[in-house]
């Protein structure tokens, strides 16, 4: 999902972006998320009710640390873009790179940001279709023979302006815009910032401990 086209950068100033955040996100992992935490609870609620002896804590440990990981790998990962910088949300990291700092975003078998001192950061949020590209691709070649010089009807134009690119390709292609529009903001200027998501990884240990001295102690 995305918002409105954000307006032309002003590098006279440092002014606040003046519209919303871009946002990226996957529904399919969203939807993933939400089925196997349902799954999870109905499970670990059934241990935890009806369990004798250790089950109830086995249960108790599973969920401490599926619960972290499934969340972190499925609704977690987001990214979000304005006029100043990009903020990437992945499983266990949080990075936010002013738009001066990005070198380039690219596509391949995965989505990544790379920065001018050559740090590379993946985009869980946009994963890469294969799929979306096949299908692109036959819908470019079909366009391409209605006309051996291009267009030969508004259906054609339609095709070449939109089904010639995945959408997961378009999504990288439009971050690769803003970075080179808005690189020369004020507002835009700056260091990467890393920071690592205790909150997903520290209940996630505590059950991963739980779950060994409960195996060791069995």
């Amino acid at each position: 999902m995305t918002s409105p086209a954000p307006s032309e950068p002003n590098s006279g100033s440092n002014p606040e972006p003046t519209s919303p955040d871009r946002v990226y996100r996957s529904n399919f992992g969203i939807a993933g998320g939400v089925f196997l935490l349902a799954l999870a609870l109905v499970f670990a609620g059934d241990a935890l009710v009806r369990g004798e002896g250790r089950t109830p804590w086995l249960a108790l440990a599973g969920l401490l640390l599926a619960v972290p990981l499934i969340t972190a790998f499925t609704l977690r990962p987001a990214v979000r873009a304005n006029e100043d910088r990009l903020r990437i949300r992945n499983p266990f990291r949080s990075i936010v790179l002013p738009w001066a700092a990005v070198a380039d975003v690219r596509a391949g078998y995965s989505s990544e940001v790379f920065t001018h001192e050559g740090a590379k950061y993946q985009l869980w949020a946009m994963p890469v279709s294969l799929r979306q590209r096949k299908k692109a691709a036959r819908q470019a070649a079909r366009a391409s023979q209605d006309d051996p010089h291009g267009r030969t009807s508004v259906t054609a134009d339609v095709r070449d302006s939109a089904a010639r690119i995945a959408a997961g390709d378009q999504n990288v292609a439009d971050l690769r815009e803003m970075a080179e529009r808005y690189q020369g903001r004020a507002g835009a200027q700056g260091a990467p910032a890393v920071r690592w998501a205790y909150e997903v990884i520290a209940p996630a240990a505590v059950g991963l401990v739980l779950l060994v001295v409960l195996g060791a102690t069995g």
